[in-house]
């Protein structure tokens, strides 16, 4: 008895690891957000994988400064309003876009493009629906995973030390 009690524990123990072993290695490497808010009355969503810094030197290493970047991982960022707003005061019409970045020191600038649906490093400019430029900023803290938030007055998105944000209107 005391012998089948102790198998029993042993194999119960090693399913516990497998399923622990297995759920960790499920685990994808960018994994997918939503950041969600109302603006005016407009609901605002960005669907994106958020990659980490995992130790490297992000903004002017991994994503370089001046270049068009898909602000995330595998597919393209996806923003969406449900009602026409003004995006730093240029007018955006309700609907989905592909968003990127062009990060720069102390400014960025924020795309909206009417491709949809497409891996993120497939980008065609004259698919832009809008350009705006935005200060952008170092900060003193450290944010591992690239994150979107939607405020009553706009879109931060922030990752390593830096950070830029969008007055929506």
């Amino acid at each position: 008895m005391k012998t089948s009690t102790i198998k029993m524990l042993g194999l119960s123990g090693l399913l516990m690891m497998s399923v622990l072993f297995l759920s960790k290695a499920q685990t994808p490497a960018s994994p997918p957000k939503t950041a969600e808010g109302t603006i005016n009355g407009a609901e605002i969503t960005v669907n994106y994988s958020s990659p980490g810094v995992k130790g490297r030197e992000i903004f002017g290493g991994l994503v370089p400064l001046g270049k068009v970047w898909r602000a995330g991982a595998n597919e393209a960022t996806l923003f969406e309003t449900s009602k026409d707003i003004k995006v730093a005061g240029e007018s955006l019409p309700a609907g989905k876009y592909s968003f990127f970045i062009i990060p720069n020191e102390g400014s960025s600038t924020f795309i909206f493009n009417k491709q949809t649906g497409q891996w993120g490093t497939q980008y065609d400019e004259s698919q832009d629906a809008l350009r705006v430029n935005v200060p952008s900023q170092e900060t003193s803290s450290l944010t591992e995973n690239l994150t979107y938030e939607i405020h009553d007055d706009g879109m931060l998105v922030k990752w390593e030390y830096g950070q830029a944000k969008v007055g929506i209107e």
